[in-house]
C-alpha cells in the first residue's frame, strides 16, 4: 500500500497536459525524448512504522493528494529528521534506528526524514552555505501546512544533526510562528561525532533508564566530583527527556555514561578528609573503593586523582556505577599496592638518616561523606573501628553508616 501511494504522488507531481499531435514532417522532432524535470534539491519523505528503514511516502507543497495518501495525521505530533554533511551522499545507519525509535515512543506521531543529501554531499563550506535554503524549503512545507487549522506548529519538532541542527535553526527563523520544539544534536567526543545520536536513541527506548546530566564549568571540575547539584536547575535529563528550563546564558552539561545502551550510570560524589601523622611532604596513593548497597554490590571502582592527595585537607571524587545499588550500607576503601615487607621496613629503617622526611607509607582517613547525583542524597560513613583509622599500600578500611548521634553532632558543627 505504500509503494502504491508513493507512484500515485509520484504521478501527481509529473502530470503534465499533453501536447498537440505534431505534423508529419516533424516527426523526426517528436522522436527527441522529452527533457525530464529535475529533481528537487530537498525532499519530504513519511517513514511509516512498518517499513521505517525504507525511503518512505513522498510529500511535498501543495500536494494535497500525497499527503492524505501517505497517511499523514494533521493532529499528531511530527517530527522532522534533519541529516547533517555526509562524505558518501547516503544516509548514515542511525537515521533508520532514530526513527525506529520516535515510532516506538510516539505511536501516532509522523516522522518525516529530511532528504537535502545532493546538497549536503558538497565542499563542507558549500553545505554550511546550504543550510539556509535547506531551512527554507522546511519552513515553506511547514506554512502550507498551517493552511490546514488542524495542524498545530506546537505540535512539531525538529530534530537537527551536525548541520542539520543549523539547518533547523533556519527554518525556525524562517517559519511563520513558533515551532514547539527544536534539537539540536552535535559532537560530545572528537572521533565519536554519532555518539550524541546514539544517546538520544537511547532517551527514547530507555525510559526506565534516563541519563541526566549535570551543570559544570569544565570537565576537570566534574572529574573531581564537584558539579553534583540539581538546585536552580543545574542537573537535567539529556535527550528527548530534557526539561524545559530558563537559562539566561548557556551552559555546558556533563555526564559519564556506559560503552553500550542502555547509557545510564549512577554518579557519586565522595569527599575523604585525609591526614598524615608524620607530615608527608607529599602523597600519591591510588585509592578504590568498593560500594555494599540493598541491591547489590559494585566493582572495585578507581578514585580518578587529577591532582595528588591533598594532605590533612577534604579531597573530592567522582565515582559512577552501572548498576543501581540501591541503598548504600557500607563502603570499603582499598590503597591499591603491596603491603609492605619486613625487608621494606628494614630498607627504609636503614635509609631513615638519608630521608628524614619519609619514614613510611601511612594516611588515615576517619569518614567518606557521599552524595548521590540521581537521588540528590547525602550520607556520612564512618570508619567501621574509631581505634583502626590508618591505611597503607595493600590494606583497606570499611567504612558504615555513621550514627545519628555523629550525624547530629556534624550539623551543628556546620550551623
Amino acid at each position: 500500500m505504500t509503494g502504491l501511494a508513493f507512484l500515485l504522488c509520484a504521478a501527481a507531481m509529473c502530470c503534465t497536459a499533453a501536447p498537440p499531435a505534431l505534423p508529419a514532417r516533424d516527426a523526426a522532432v517528436a522522436e527527441q525524448p522529452a527533457p525530464t524535470a529535475a529533481k528537487p534539491r530537498v525532499r519530504f519523505s513519511l517513514r511509516s512504522a512498518s517499513h521505517a528503514e525504507e525511503e518512505g511516502c513522498a510529500i511535498a507543497v501543495g500536494q494535497h493528494k500525497c499527503l492524505e495518501d501517505c497517511g499523514f495525521n494533521v493532529t499528531a505530533k511530527t517530527f522532522f529528521i534533519i541529516h547533517g554533511w555526509t562524505m558518501s551522499g547516503m544516509f548514515e545507519t542511525w537515521l533508520g534506528s532514530l526513527v525506529s525509535a520516535l515510532q516506538e515512543r510516539e505511536k501516532d506521531a509522523n516522522v518525516v526524514v529530511v532528504d537535502w543529501l545532493s546538497l549536503a554531499h558538497q565542499l563542507y563550506t558549500d553545505a554550511v552555505n546550504n543550510t539556509q535554503i535547506v531551512g527554507k524549503s522546511i519552513a515553506r512545507l511547514l506554512d502550507w501546512l498551517q493552511e490546514n487549522p488542524l495542524f498545530q506548529l506546537e505540535n512539531v519538532h525538529l530534530i537537527g544533526y551536525s548541520l542539520g541542527a543549523h539547518v533547523a535553526g533556519f527554518a525556525g527563523n524562517h517559519v511563520h510562528g513558533t515551532i514547539g520544539r527544536i534539537t539540536a544534536i552535535g559532537e560530545v567526543v572528537k572521533c565519536e561525532h554519532e555518539r550524541s545520536v546514539h544517546l538520544f536513541v537511547d532517551s527514547l527506548v530507555n525510559q526506565d533508564k534516563q541519563s541526566f546530566a549535570f551543570q559544570c564549568t569544565d570537565s576537570s571540575r566534574f572529574k573531581k566530583g564537584i558539579c553534583l547539584s540539581c538546585r536552580k536547575n543545574r542537573c537535567n535529563g539529556i535527550g528527548y527527556n530534557a526539561r524545559k528550563t530558563r537559562n539566561k546564558r548557556n551552559s555546558k552539561m556533563y555526564l559519564k555514561t556506559r560503552a553500550d545502551m542502555p547509557f545510564k550510570v549512577y554518579h557519586y560524589q565522595m569527599k575523604m578528609h585525609v591526614f598524615s601523622y608524620q607530615g608527608l611532604g607529599e602523597a600519591d596513593p591510588t585509592f578504590s573503593v568498593t560500594l555494599y548497597g540493598t541491591s547489590g554490590d559494585s566493582e572495585p571502582l578507581s578514585l580518578e586523582m587529577l591532582d595528588q592527595i591533598g594532605l590533612n585537607a577534604t579531597n573530592t571524587f567522582l565515582v559512577y556505577t552501572e548498576k543501581d545499588m540501591g541503598e548504600l550500607l557500607k563502603i570499603k576503601l582499598t590503597w591499591e599496592g603491596t603491603s609492605q615487607s619486613w625487608y621494606d621496613l628494614w630498607k627504609e629503617l636503614k635509609s631513615y638518616w638519608y630521608r628524614p622526611a619519609k619514614l613510611s607509607q601511612e594516611l588515615h582517613v576517619r569518614r567518606i561523606r557521599v552524595k548521590s547525583g540521581e537521588t540528590q542524597q547525602r550520607f556520612a560513613f564512618c570508619v567501621e573501628d574509631a581505634q583502626l583509622t590508618s591505611i597503607t599500600p595493600g590494606k583497606e578500611l570499611w567504612f558504615v553508616k555513621c550514627t545519628e548521634e555523629w550525624q547530629k553532632r556534624s550539623v551543628s558543627n556546620v550551623l
